[in-house]
């Protein structure tokens, strides 16, 4: 399963969507990844989890943390990196830096794609 989060920190429940679903997907034994793409590298900026907070739910990165433990892997989109002005140590430590082409790659492999 992939979940493709284009979606940055002005729609929040948009990004708790991917971590649960997909957390969700990986108790089911179906192996996830989240794609972060265009606005969506927001997500994964040290320091933005901490900030975000939906009504009714845990912290971000209390849902993060949860997400990554069961699995979930994380990959972000090496352009949309260099448009944000952002580097690999700008980023949380447990996400992947990969070229635009793997974007591709993920969603001919995957059986389901979901865009947030």
């Amino acid at each position: 399963m992939l979940y493709v989060q284009m979606s940055g920190l002005g729609s929040p429940e948009r990004i708790y969507a991917s971590f649960i679903l997909a957390a969700d997907a990986v108790a089911a034994g179906i192996r996830a990844t989240i794609y972060f793409f265009l606005k969506g590298v927001e997500a994964v900026k040290k320091g933005e989890p901490e900030k975000i907070e939906v009504e009714g739910y845990p912290p971000l990165k209390l849902i993060m943390e949860r997400a990554i433990q069961e699995g979930v892997e994380l990959e972000v989109c090496e352009q949309s990196c260099m448009l944000a002005g952002l580097k690999q140590a700008d980023l949380i430590d447990d996400v992947k830096v990969v070229g635009p082409s793997t974007l591709n790659d993920r969603v001919l492999e995957a059986d389901a794609v979901m865009y947030f």
